[in-house]
């Protein structure tokens, strides 16, 4: 299991680093394995894909109520919103694959837009009852703006940053 972990934050790294293709021999020798414990792991490009992309898919949605205990609520939701478009960048070197292998079938469709939705209605649900945030944000209004920053200004992360701060601005309660 050490090696397909390494493989993992190894790819993760690859496919964050760059929008082109990642060699895999390069992702193997990274990781300090050979290519054929690499294809014993992920025997396709696309199983190595999917993993990374599940892998991250999994951490972001499972970090919002963790953030959640830890931060006041808009403090988690700022914090959540910052990893979100991390996790956005991480798709940029994959995402061709991904798109290839989700239209072949080759790689599961996952209910992405429905996980990251749910992860952030915990951290709006929890500013509402502390009277943090507002009551009136549908979750899956916020889910298309961060995608819609995401997409337009990605490669942008200074600017990301700033409109991830005029959301909070607009999402919190006035006092």
């Amino acid at each position: 299991m050490r090696n397909r972990d390494k493989l993992l934050e190894v790819a993760r790294t690859a496919f964050t680093a760059t929008a082109g293709p990642v060699s895999l021999e390069g992702v193997a020798r990274e990781a300090g394995v050979g290519i054929g414990t690499l294809y014993r792991h992920f025997p396709t490009r696309e199983d190595l894909v999917e993993a990374v992309y599940a892998t991250e898919l999994d951490e972001v949605t499972n970090s919002a109520a963790a953030l959640l205990r830890e931060l006041p609520p808009d403090a988690a939701l700022r914090a959540w919103m910052g990893r979100y478009a991390a996790f956005f960048t991480t798709k940029r070197g994959m995402i061709d694959t991904l798109r290839a292998g989700w239209a072949s079938g080759r790689i599961t469709t996952p209910n992405t837009r429905e996980r990251i939705t749910a992860a952030i209605a915990i951290i709006l649900t929890g500013g509402a009852e502390t009277g943090s945030l507002r009551t009136d944000i549908d979750p899956d209004d916020l889910t298309i703006m961060l995608l819609g920053i995401c997409t337009a200004a990605g490669d942008a992360p200074d600017q990301v940053s700033r409109l991830l701060d005029l959301i909070m601005d607009a999402l919190r309660t006035i006092d």
